[in-house]
């Protein structure tokens, strides 16, 4: 697996003053390639000094100014880097704990360490312990107490300060950037414009508390085929998926940022819309040491979470979370279309040696094809 260094910073308070002290709290990880960290810095050390001058790439020095912040994130589009965040709605927090700092924090933190490890269980992650970065510090002494160094064999997951670098700087960036397409107190016309450009960089948004019912996802009154049932169904199964694997593999990983990436869309798109396998192998190939095949797509991922019961409808247009029985035919109907004549083809190579060896030799009387033999006597 490529090795990835993370640069990470926070966005938001423990405050629960909402309307003054804003709804969310949100962590930015931003990820690259150890490799081309070098060219990434010095790309990254021109747009500062275009925007910044002498200071800081900051996010509160664009502040209101989305022109400038609209420029800059389009600027930033060409540099290989993806973004990994989690966002924390503040208003869904019920229970007084959360009020207390300590309490707040350490319920993030062990969100963030399970989030983040089970994604990349080697990784090193660098953050600004300095200013006002009260949670960085908190998250740092979490991993240093908490990390069981040989839970996977090789496992590096470290933290290292990194004040005033020019990857901590981008992670301040994004998480302000998502600040103001999320946060109630910051939200404006231009939210819509910044996450259309950082789409292509988000590579999971992991939002919290989550909300593991159909209601947040229901399209009924948009869309009359919608069944609640099948849709509560395939997502839940997704949901549960998430929760149970960690990224401890490069196979693992794949499935795991595909099942992220089945929910993003289902959640951004129409839900009669389906995404290309292109477009999801061109997500699944950052930072990765080698280039995922559509073939490899197929059968590793796809295959593979189909084979562990998750439901995804299929078509010549890509794949989705299923919503309603339309779906399902699709890919049944799919299925059909591979199946049936390829035991056609198989019956036909049978009856071929049959009539050759007068009925002496069928090639599926051999143990292993009892199965095949069955499904084709019946198909017939």
């Amino acid at each position: 697996m490529k090795r990835v260094i993370a640069f990470a910073d926070e966005f938001g308070n423990n405050s629960f003053d909402f309307e003054n002290q804003g709804s969310h709290f949100i962590i930015a990880s931003v990820i690259m390639n150890q490799d081309e960290l070098p060219e990434i810095q010095e790309q990254l050390e021109s747009i500062r000094k275009k925007y910044f001058q002498t200071g800081e790439i900051k996010s509160s020095k664009v502040k209101y100014n989305h022109k400038r912040r609209i420029l800059i994130l389009k600027e930033l589009q060409s540099i290989n880097f993806s973004v990994y965040a989690v966002v924390i709605d503040k208003r869904k927090l019920f229970g007084e704990g959360f009020k207390f700092k300590q309490s707040f924090y350490k319920f993030l933190n062990g969100i963030l360490y399970k989030e983040l490890y089970r994604t990349f269980p080697q990784l090193e992650l660098k953050v600004d312990e300095h200013g006002g970065n009260d949670f960085m510090r908190s998250f740092k002494k979490y991993v240093e107490k908490n990390h069981i160094r040989n839970l996977f064999t090789g496992s590096e997951f470290n933290i290292k300060k990194s004040h005033n670098d020019l990857g901590v700087q981008l992670a301040d960036f994004m998480a302000g950037t998502l600040g103001y397409i999320f946060d109630e107190n910051k939200k404006s016309d231009k939210s819509s414009e910044f996450a259309e450009i950082l789409s292509d960089k988000l590579i999971s948004l992991n939002q919290f508390p989550k909300e593991y019912k159909s209601e947040e996802f229901n399209e009924e009154e948009t869309f009359n085929e919608y069944d609640d049932t099948i849709a509560t169904l395939g997502l839940n199964r997704v949901f549960d998926y998430i929760d149970k694997t960690t990224g401890n593999s490069q196979d693992n990983l794949d499935r795991l940022n595909f099942a992220k990436l089945l929910l993003l869309y289902h959640q951004s798109n129409h839900p009669k819309k389906y995404t290309t396998s292109a477009e999801f192998i061109k997500h699944l190939n950052v930072n990765r040491q080698k280039d995922l095949s559509k073939e490899q797509f197929s059968s590793k991922i796809i295959g593979h979470l189909r084979d562990n019961g998750l439901l995804i409808a299929s078509s010549r247009d890509g794949y989705k979370i299923p919503t309603s029985a339309h779906d399902m035919k699709k890919f049944i109907k799919h299925g059909k279309s591979i199946v049936f004549p390829v035991l056609r083809r198989i019956e036909e190579c049978r009856n071929a040696i049959l009539l050759a060896t007068t009925n002496e030799y069928d090639i599926l009387n051999e143990k292993e094809f009892e199965k095949l033999k069955e499904l084709i006597n019946n198909v017939r």
